[in-house]
């Protein structure tokens, strides 16, 4: 068993960047987001990525199965990613007018969704913005229906009334439903389809610190149908999954046809670009409102995205994702099995998330996470992993190496749970 990790030097950087930036790493990249063990078992800083791995401040390796919370679809570094936005940096990027390599990434993308148009911005808050106004702009109605348990953005919207800095009327117009209930989701149209401007949703339920869960057979075609009955606009948030299950979008994946679709993470393999994609219909709606912002339409990130989505395209990426993304899942259920520990893997395999459900505090399951991530299997203890073209077969079989050393310690660490099994 290799020696545990320690992050002398991180928590260092740490106390410096505590004096000078909130929080010191705020939002989601922040240490151990959710955990509820001391952070010390987690790094703060990365001083180099490559491939799958990366190493940070105390030179600690580690293969990084986060890919950036989902960006890293093709493998940090890529030398051909790189190489077009290297010469594309060299003719220029942020300039007084477009780029017509704008045009180019736009005829690419499009191709490949299966969409008529494409906007492009930077993150993926902003492109969900822009559909739900693009929504209430086509319909003149307000309400939005929301999935419960959804993560669409930090915008004031996409929280819920109680939360710091929100104003209830900032949630006035939100409906909330469950996944995979289409028997509510009629109730609630039916009460007040007047009123309703769209439906938002991801393609499946990838939240934190519970199971993910696939739709239902039919729902997607069933949804879609009492959108359309109802002249109600579907918005699938693909920032997450896009790219990942089909490269024609998570919609195509499923079986249904979404009015607008939301593109972020692996669009561009970490550089920074996002995209709404959506249906002519809409578009003349799209046009009528004014959105912008002083680098979207910077020319580097779409260089890097023609460069990635054709990669993906020539590596079968997806079907890759998933073959190697069950080597690891089936191989860490066996892991468990053999120790008596009820480990729950959900979601899709390119896209997987995990669960010890061996007690309700969910001590257990971050206790494993965090003796993964100091052996150097960067996973997190809240959130859905990710595969990358990068991943190797060797890299996952260390990978479980690693999974199994460290169960095994959580195990042995509680024999009031594990004894008796």
């Amino acid at each position: 068993m290799n020696e545990l990790y320690t992050y002398k030097k991180n928590q260092e950087v740490m106390k410096r960047a505590s004096k000078v930036i909130p929080c010191g790493v705020y939002g989601h990249l922040g240490p151990a987001e959710g955990c509820m063990i001391p952070t010390s078992a987690y790094p703060f800083f990365v001083t180099k990525a490559k491939g799958s791995e990366m190493w940070d401040a105390d030179g600690n390796r580690f293969i990084d199965y986060m890919c950036g919370y989902g960006p890293n679809v093709s493998g940090y570094c890529d030398p051909e990613i790189d190489e077009a936005a290297r010469k594309q940096m060299d003719i220029g990027n942020c300039t007084t007018l477009p780029n017509t390599i704008m045009v180019d990434f736009a005829e690419l993308l499009t191709d490949t969704v299966k969409k008529d148009w494409a906007f492009f911005a930077k993150n993926g808050g902003d492109v969900t913005q822009l559909a739900i106004m693009t929504a209430r702009a086509y319909t003149g109605k307000k309400k939005i229906i929301f999935v419960n348990g959804y993560y669409h953005g930090v915008a004031p919207w996409t929280q819920k009334p109680d939360s710091p800095g929100v104003l209830p009327e900032d949630c006035r117009n939100s409906i909330y439903v469950d996944f995979n209930n289409i028997e509510q989701l009629k109730q609630v149209i039916n009460d007040q389809k007047e009123k309703i401007a769209c439906f938002i949703a991801t393609p499946y339920m990838h939240g934190n610190f519970r199971d993910n869960v696939l739709p239902a057979e039919g729902y997607w075609n069933e949804v879609r149908k009492l959108c359309t009955e109802n002249g109600i606009v579907l918005i699938i948030d693909d920032i997450r999954a896009g790219f990942r299950l089909n490269l024609q979008g998570s919609d195509a994946h499923y079986g249904f046809e979404a009015d607008l679709i939301c593109f972020c993470k692996a669009i561009a393999n970490g550089y920074n670009i996002s995209a709404l994609c959506g249906k002519d219909f809409i578009k003349s709606a799209l046009s009528s409102i004014m959105y912008t912002g002083s680098y979207w339409m910077s020319a580097v990130p779409f260089a890097a995205g023609i460069a990635n989505i054709n990669k993906l395209k020539r590596s079968d990426a997806c079907n890759y994702f998933k073959t190697l993304g069950l080597r690891l899942t089936d191989g860490l259920k066996k892991i468990a099995e053999s120790k008596n520990v009820n480990l729950s893997v959900s979601g899709e395999p390119a896209m997987f998330y995990l669960l010890i459900k061996d007690d309700k505090s969910l001590l257990l399951h971050q206790e494993w996470i965090a003796g993964c991530v100091r052996r150097g299997a960067f996973l997190t203890n809240h959130h859905n992993h990710f595969i990358n073209l990068s991943l190797t077969p060797e890299l996952v079989d260390e990978t479980l190496e690693i999974c199994d050393d460290a169960m095994q310690d959580m195990v042995k660490n509680h024999p009031e749970v594990y004894s008796n099994k």
